[in-house]
């Protein structure tokens, strides 16, 4: 099971906090699966098939604030346990460009995550975290995620979930590893190129 997290509706549709439902939509452009509508499920899901596993992407329709009502209800009905599950969200704690993934631990203060942990009852899922880049204090982040990133950072968003989707059937594998050591490295070498960028 994979979920992406967003805010539903075209007033969000492009906002930083959807880069969840842009990992997930670009996932089922890839291997042609299509969303539908499921009240059962308060969201759209989509059906995918890999080889022998069947998957089931998931955007939440119950805003970013209440996304563990949707995944509890899937994972539930489909008897899916947490450590099955890779959740795919925005990170203000990366900068744009770069994508990290995770398994377990804790929430960031995402607010999404947030929810999603006692909706499972479990920290064992898997996370590809996205990063959108920080507007510099607190108090700015609401704001800061709902609005629209400049077309420049958003092309280094898509490009970052392009190479995260590059290793997803290792991903699903159950294996993270050989996954996390490419994507790690590359947003090592990324962020020091950028930082030796401002420094000249």
């Amino acid at each position: 099971m994979v979920a992406g997290l967003g805010n539903p509706g075209l007033r969000y549709a492009d906002t930083r906090h959807n880069a969840g439902f842009r990992f997930v939509e670009r996932l089922a452009e890839r291997y042609r699966a299509d969303f539908k509508s499921s009240s059962r499920f308060s969201g759209e899901v989509a059906l995918l098939r890999l080889d022998s596993r069947t998957l089931r992407l998931l955007k939440p329709g119950t805003f970013m604030n209440h996304s563990g009502r949707a995944l509890s209800a899937l994972s539930h009905y489909f008897r899916v346990p947490a450590a099955g599950i890779l959740v795919a969200h925005d990170e203000i704690d990366l900068p744009p460009g770069i994508v990290r993934l995770k398994r377990g631990g804790g929430t960031g203060g995402h607010r999404g995550l947030e929810d999603i942990v006692p909706s499972l009852g479990s920290r064992a899922f898997s996370r590809v975290r996205i990063g959108v880049g920080h507007p510099g204090t607190a108090s700015q982040v609401i704001g800061y995620v709902l609005q629209r990133a400049p077309a420049a950072e958003q092309t280094l968003i898509d490009e970052a979930i392009e190479r995260a989707l590059s290793h997803f059937e290792s991903m699903i594998g159950g294996n993270l590893e050989p996954a996390m050591n490419v994507l790690h490295t590359r947003s090592r070498v990324d962020e020091e190129r950028r930082e030796e960028g401002e420094a000249g």
